[in-house]
């Protein structure tokens, strides 16, 4: 205890909660050394993490690392949030007591990180004097020094987060351990692993994983687990898994920001990246705030909905990253910049770095070419087209490297937020945009949120994976609760948002997307805000308002006129059905608000009607 306290009198920790935190997990995971970081010691750090083999150069001040096989992702089924209060289960937030996982991970955690050093990574997520900086702060523990330099591209790091907080006891308490990554029973009956968010006790342990969303804490753990808790519990805020733009008319002078979830594979990091198509560039600018959480609440001073991503930076997918799908993107990682590539192809001879999407085809000549795995694939069998890059290989970089950053994202202040829209990948049923004026049917919207399920997966052609808000990973307390939470934050604007359901990924009988996508997406957006501002009525449907062909801005665009009659049209047959299996989704909500189900009602009757 004594080298630990003299570690942290050495860096000017003097927090005695944060001196107490530590000195009990440096005793309990048996770690050799203590060391206390800040972004100031990027630059050190990935010098010794190349030196130690654990990164690899990448070109100029780019870095790649490579995982563990059998550890490349998030794992659902390994993830559970406890408390102390069995009213906190929900349908999906995998509940268990608290009582039951402290001691089950420290159990797992003793003596695991016998010879490492610990890391202390005091951080903050959120920009400071945020009206919800009391909810930001957060110490990581961590054996992993890859970790480290991602959390200090992912949030703000540095011991003042933690050292001037009005509560010194309100930081985070984040631990993450490693363990002996071969042999935790992946899969199996014995799987050893967990990663757990104790909401009531603000207190995160995760054990058997260095993959970024198990082991970076400040992002999903912190950024929307816990954050989610926090915002019900002290009734302030909503944490969201949403992107978050702005569009700029620079004829009007006027500035818009929309939030939104979309599932996996929905198209939510190229969205939030977007640039406006190049026929209209002259007169919208399009700006990234994040690409991934948002929290949200209502500034009591001026009564509007703000909206802030709490993140430093973007942990996004590699794969089908391009010029074409999200130049921006490109942009925040070449060169110069300070990214991480995780689990992509990787050339040991020239620091190359290769990805699915990346280009058409991958590179011709093989020579020194390493798959995800280190695998030569040169040596590969032929006829073995097994993906060179992990389908959720990843790169991480700043958001100050994203070309078209908005230059407020680091007011604490926020952002108005004038639209929340969903969208998940569906060939049909969901038109290119609806548009929804109630608060409640937004809601329902927002919980019925699914993407399309493959029939050789599920079993059911076409039927809906639902994902609450996006959410379903991320849910930490009952869904009634969330839906109930939802009416209150929002209700509380004395502007509303308008909320919307767009789908950039509807297919003909011939299997061909119907509309373009990418950056053209920025049209049904400016729909939408013409829509709150008056300036176009649109066709009022049972499901919401869709725009005319005439309201929606084409200029530059040549779509089919039936592929655009059929994106602009309900189908009220296949909405028929897929009200019956949303209502089957929604009776599994404990103590749903009968707002709700009135708004699933009157959608219902007005379909029947039709």
């Amino acid at each position: 205890m004594a080298d630990v306290l003299a570690v942290l009198d050495e860096a000017g920790v003097k927090n005695p909660h944060v001196r107490e935190y530590v000195a009990y997990w440096a005793e309990l995971t048996g770690a050799a050394r203590v060391e206390v970081v800040s972004a100031a010691d990027d630059a050190r750090l990935l010098q010794e993490a190349v030196a130690a083999g654990e990164l690899l150069p990448a070109g100029d001040n780019l870095y790649y690392s490579r995982s563990y096989q059998k550890d490349t992702a998030r794992s659902e089924e390994r993830t559970i949030v406890a408390s102390n209060k069995e009213s906190d289960k929900g349908a999906y937030n995998n509940w268990r007591p608290a009582s039951e996982m402290k001691p089950k991970l420290e159990s797992l955690m003793r003596g695991a990180s016998v010879g490492k050093t610990m890391y202390v990574v005091p951080y903050l997520m959120a920009p400071p004097g945020s009206p919800l900086e009391a909810y930001a702060a957060g110490v990581e523990l961590t054996d992993s020094r890859t970790v480290v330099l991602h959390m200090i591209r992912m949030a703000r790091v540095g011991k003042d987060f933690i050292e001037n907080l009005a509560d010194p006891n309100s930081f985070v308490r984040a631990v993450h351990v490693t363990g002996d990554l071969e042999n935790l029973g992946h899969g199996t009956p014995d799987d050893k692993r967990y990663f757990v968010t104790i909401g009531d006790e603000r207190t995160i342990l995760h054990f058997g994983s260095s993959y970024g969303g198990n082991a970076l804490l400040g992002k999903i753990a912190h950024g929307l687990r816990q954050a989610a808790y926090d915002g019900w519990a002290s009734g302030k805020f909503l944490a969201e898994q949403f992107m978050l733009l702005g569009i700029t008319d620079k004829e009007t002078g006027k500035k818009y920001h929309i939030c939104g979830g979309f599932p996996s594979a929905s198209g939510k990091t190229n969205l939030a990246m977007t640039l406006a198509p190049d026929a209209l560039g002259d007169r919208y600018h399009v700006e990234f705030y994040g690409d991934d959480i948002a929290w949200l609440w209502v500034d009591p001073t001026d009564g509007k909905l703000y909206g802030m991503n709490p993140e430093f930076g973007v942990f996004g997918v590699a794969k089908d990253t391009n010029e074409v799908t999200n130049p921006t993107a490109l942009d925040a990682i070449a060169p110069g910049t300070g990214a991480i590539f995780t689990n992509i192809a990787y050339n040991e001879k020239t620091h190359e770095v290769w990805f699915e999407g990346r280009t058409k085809n991958p590179p011709e000549d093989l020579d020194g070419w390493l798959d995800w795995k280190g695998e030569r694939i040169a040596d590969r069998e032929p006829g073995d087209d097994s993906p060179w890059a992990h389908p959720n290989s990843r790169f991480t970089t700043t958001l100050a490297n994203v070309p078209n950053v908005a230059p407020d994202f680091e007011d604490p202040k926020g952002v108005p937020i004038d639209a929340i829209i969903f969208g998940g990948r569906t060939r049909d049923r969901e038109p290119l945009v609806r548009a929804i004026k109630d608060l409640a049917e937004g809601v329902y919207d927002g919980l019925t949120l699914g993407a399309e399920a493959t029939f050789a997966a599920d079993g059911l052609d076409g039927q809906l994976r639902y994902d609450p808000m996006s959410m379903r990973p991320f849910m930490s307390y009952p869904e009634g609760d969330y839906a109930a939470h939802w009416l209150k934050i929002v209700g509380a604007a004395t502007e509303q948002p308008i909320f919307a359901h767009v789908n950039w990924f509807q297919r003909g009988d011939d299997g061909r997307f119907l509309w373009p996508g990418y950056r053209e997406n920025l049209r049904p957006l400016l729909w939408l805000m013409q829509l709150k501002n008056g300036e176009v009525t649109g066709v009022e449907t049972p499901v919401g308002i869709i725009p005319t062909v005439e309201e929606l801005n084409l200029e530059g665009l040549e779509v089919d006129a039936d592929d655009l009659n059929t994106i602009l049209t309900i189908d009220v047959e296949r909405w028929k059905q897929e009200i019956g299996f949303r209502e089957k989704h929604l009776a599994g909500f404990p103590n749903l608000p009968e707002e709700i189900w009135a708004a699933h009602r009157r959608v219902a009757d007005a379909l029947n009607a039709e």
